[in-house]
């Protein structure tokens, strides 16, 4: 019995795993407004190291269209525009000797549109994290049966699983839900 508790608790921790990646993933695909945690995935080479932006500046966002980095070295600042430009975000820093501003474009409805269609992709990713987390607690939970386990106890333990899986599944849902409306929001 225990043994099939310790299952149970390693499928929910990596379905909790896959919400969570899927969260950091979302969180990446910008919704037109700016908001500073745009800006995590981008890596700044502080004295030879790629060092987290965040970690090498402070990010504020004034307004809905501009964020400020602020570095708190300013011979960061030129090193830190660099790397804003070089990332994949599209966007156009600005180095006034102080801080970097970045003026965020409105979206285009056709951008929207695409946005939202890498939304469902990520959350497609994390469905499978789940549908695949699943699998492998119902085939251990097969080798407990092979070795002697009660059918009985297998299939309670089974259905359990899909209830997880369902429980982390509607979770994405809501998770998508969330970024389509933020993402078609004017």
């Amino acid at each position: 019995m225990e043994e099939l508790e310790l299952y149970l608790d390693t499928a929910k921790e990596m379905m909790e795993k896959a919400i969570s990646h899927t969260k950091q993933e979302l969180a990446k695909i910008r919704a037109g407004k700016a908001m500073p945690s745009m800006l995590d995935v981008i890596k700044v080479d502080y004295y030879g190291s790629l060092t987290p932006l965040n970690q090498v500046a402070s990010v504020t966002s004034p307004d809905a269209r501009t964020l400020f980095v602020k570095p708190w070295e300013k011979s960061m600042t030129t090193a830190i525009e660099k790397a804003i430009m070089n990332s994949d975000l599209g966007l156009n820093p600005q180095n006034d000797g102080e801080q970097i501003i970045i003026n965020i474009p409105q979206l285009t409805e056709e951008r929207r549109r695409d946005l939202v269609k890498q939304s469902k992709a990520v959350t497609e990713d994390g469905k499978i994290s789940i549908r695949s987390a699943r699998k492998e607690t119902n085939d251990e939970l097969k080798k407990l049966q092979k070795d002697g386990l009660a059918e009985d106890l297998v299939k309670t333990a089974e259905d359990k699983v899909q209830d997880l899986t369902n429980t982390y599944n509607k979770k994405l849902d809501d998770l998508l839900a969330h970024k389509e409306q933020e993402i078609m929001t004017v």
